[in-house]
């Protein structure tokens, strides 16, 4: 088999959040299962998952974008060829929520993440007086936010990693691989030949 076979299929997807919400200590805690000393990111983080999806191997490559607002504006960049969005909210924090909910929202309405999939991350629910999962769906309405697409809500802790495998897990089961968008591709090009062919 050659190289090009042997290929896994791949799946990219985005870590994004507000400055503070935890991503690059609950990326790490996933990746090597330890705490690490995190400092603010400036630019991006990428890591690489080997994953299970309906019983075949797949990567998933994980980008975890810095959240200050100077960083935030060049969160567009990343958009293109996202299969799905990990977005990480520190439920500790409620005097940020509110900014967290804008962010949230003004990403979902981008044209290049259209229907894709998204798991929020409830984190720091170690903390006590965290919003927990069910609140925060509530209060950042994500029924209907998140009405045309698949979404989850996972609470989860960065620091013990309590729930980080879970959301993970979810996110894997929504997304589609690059074999799968190669498949619809490959489908549209011949639907597209067989009609040229039936016009003539």
């Amino acid at each position: 088999m050659g190289l090009k076979g042997s290929k896994l299929p791949e799946a990219r997807v985005l870590l994004l959040g507000l400055d503070g919400a935890g991503k690059s200590t609950l990326l790490y805690k996933l990746k090597y299962n330890e705490r690490f000393q995190t400092v603010p990111t400036v630019g991006f983080n990428v890591e690489m998952f080997d994953a299970k999806q309906k019983r075949r191997k797949i990567t998933v490559t994980v980008w975890d974008v810095g959240g200050q607002k100077i960083m935030r504006a060049h969160w567009k960049n990343f958009y293109e060829e996202t299969s799905g969005l990990l977005f990480v909210v520190d439920c500790s924090d409620k005097g940020r929520l509110d900014e967290a909910k804008r962010e949230l929202e003004h990403i979902l309405r981008s044209e290049q993440l259209e229907e894709l999939p998204v798991v929020i991350l409830a984190n720091k629910q170690d903390v006590g007086g965290a919003l927990t999962a069910t609140e925060l769906t509530e209060k950042f309405n994500l029924r209907k936010v998140c009405s045309d697409r698949n979404w989850f809500v996972q609470p989860c802790s960065a620091v013990s990693g309590v729930g980080l495998e879970d959301g993970f897990r979810r996110m894997v089961h929504f997304v589609k691989t690059t074999d799968d968008a190669n498949i619809k591709e490959t489908v549209k090009y011949l639907r597209s030949k067989s009609m040229k062919t039936i016009k003539k």
